[in-house]
């Protein structure tokens, strides 16, 4: 029967893969600092390698210290996030990043502390204290879940309790004490090109002779898949509001929440609501309902029925002052908007530049 490698063999074999086929031209991987690997970690949570590249590449840029973040406001770093998705990781890396700051801007050097910042979280601390501060400290990323489940054939989701006590066992006890950052890369490496979720390479694999999964040939059954719940289906309706100038009308999100502290068109419940909201002139027969979309978040899906409406004259509404803007349809895309807002106003732009007679139809 199969068992799964030692934790000595299983490093030097993963290590000499790494040295050999191992990926070390990521953006992050040069020049490694603490806030480096701290912001790659939060941008590769439940997103791709490749979409993350540009933007960490474009935020690095932007903020290249930690005290450059801490000095921005938020509305400075919510539009280099726009498009990754999950907000929230964007907001709490603002508010640590002020908290690191404040407190003399260094980031801790005990898994304690620095788990317990906002948005950090165990595993990502243990990335920056093994990446970059050469400590021997586990991590459990969905990559390396995925590795020690097949490695050990560990039923249950991961996510479920009994699962992940398990498995960041076997992650302690399976890192090195010496040489723990390349061991850290190689591993999160070694589950992101060849130990894949879908169609994994095990004939490439340096461990594949001690996989559970792979000696029972059901690497697809590990890890376990989430239990599905059937999602719920919210409906809404976003108000693209135009003036006679050819600007917008934009709202600017609650700071917590789906897509907080972005700026997004106007949202209502019902048309009802909506027409409640408008100013008398804005008669029905004047909307224009678009096709409806959808965009699925991981706990439901939204689906948005965009309302075009265009008014000569102005509104007449009091609008509060740093919660809604006007603003000029060329340039929206470029402020932090969610995606599928942004995808809404660049439909409408190529709309309106093919319009021959420049009108709103």
């Amino acid at each position: 029967m199969t068992r799964p490698l030692p934790p000595e063999q299983f490093q030097q074999r993963l290590l000499a893969w790494f040295e050999r086929y191992g990926r070390k031209d990521l953006p992050w991987q040069q020049a490694i600092t603490p806030y480096r690997v701290w912001l790659s970690e939060i941008m590769l949570q439940q997103t791709q390698v490749s979409s993350v590249i540009p933007y960490f590449n474009r935020f690095i840029e932007r903020f290249p210290t930690l005290a450059d973040l801490a000095a921005a406001e938020l509305d400075d770093v919510l539009p280099l996030w726009a498009g990754l998705g999950y907000y929230a990781r964007a907001r709490n890396l603002h508010k640590t990043a002020r908290l690191l700051q404040a407190a003399g801007g260094e980031f801790p050097l005990d898994i304690e502390h620095l788990s317990a910042l906002p948005g950090i979280g165990r595993s990502t601390a243990g990335a920056i204290l093994s990446i970059a501060g050469g400590q021997s400290q586990p991590i459990l990323d969905g990559n390396v879940k995925r590795v020690l489940a097949r490695q050990h054939a560990v039923t249950g989701w991961p996510g479920d309790a009994a699962a992940a006590k398990l498995l960041w066992n076997i992650s302690a006890a399976y890192t090195p004490r010496q040489n723990a950052a390349a061991y850290t890369q190689a591993i999160m490496d070694l589950g992101a090109t060849l130990c894949r979720r879908s169609k994994p390479l095990c004939e490439a694999c340096p461990v594949a002779e001690g996989c559970q999964a792979l000696a029972q040939n059901a690497v697809a059954a590990y890890p376990a898949p989430k239990p599905r719940k059937t999602q719920p289906v919210k409906t809404a309706f976003f108000l693209l509001l135009q003036d006679a100038e050819n600007r917008f009308l934009l709202e600017k999100r609650p700071p917590a929440g789906i897509w907080g502290g972005l700026w997004s068109a106007p949202e209502f419940l019902s048309l009802d609501e909506l027409a409640v909201w408008l100013p008398e002139q804005a008669a029905r027969e004047q909307w224009r309902l678009l096709p409806e979309q959808r965009h699925t978040f991981s706990h439901y899906h939204l689906d948005f029925t965009p309302v075009r409406l265009r008014l000569q004259n102005p509104i007449n509404k009091v609008l509060e002052a740093n919660r809604w803007v006007w603003y000029n349809s060329a340039d929206i895309t470029g402020l932090g908007l969610p995606a599928p807002v942004k995808r809404l106003f660049e439909q409408i732009n190529n709309e309106d530049n093919h319009d021959q007679n420049g009108k709103v139809r």
